[in-house]
């Protein structure tokens, strides 16, 4: 048992620099026609997991909600609440780096990066990919920690 609990706290440890509230910086961030904003993303570590909820608004303005729980290890796990994709895979790039894939259906939609500042104070995220009706959609979206 104290095994298991050392091995999830050096791991949340890993992941420090990801966890908390994140609220969009929109004048700092680019956006193409037809990308979706997400306005507030909040990680929290959840037992061995992380879990990553998503407040958004579609590019016709319509607001999102959705989930994903599972490893930055690389593999698929589901999302649910999100119109557009049902699965997510993160992988660790290094200790501020992020690499991730969203699919829908098993088939790639869209990838991107994730990077946090040097100070833990900014998270930059770059995508392009699918909007989920057939557009080509990109983004440079610049959050703030809160």
């Amino acid at each position: 048992m104290m095994l298991c609990v050392v091995a999830a706290i050096a791991c949340f440890a890993q992941d420090a620099a990801f966890l908390g509230t994140w609220k969009l910086k929109e004048a700092r961030s680019e956006f193409s026609s037809g990308a979706a904003k997400n306005t507030t993303v909040v990680y929290e570590a959840v037992g061995d997991k992380i879990k990553v909820t998503v407040d958004s608004v579609s590019s016709d303005g319509k607001p999102t909600h959705y989930t994903w729980v599972g490893k930055f290890d690389g593999n698929d796990y589901p999302v649910t609440g999100d119109p557009t994709s049902d699965a997510r895979s993160y992988t660790k790039v290094d200790d501020r780096v992020l690499g991730f894939n969203i699919s829908r259906g098993g088939k790639l939609v869209t990838s991107g990066r994730i990077e946090v500042s040097a100070d833990g104070k900014t998270r930059t995220v770059t995508m392009s990919g699918g909007d989920g009706k057939g557009h080509t959609v990109s983004s440079t979206e610049v959050y703030e920690k809160q």
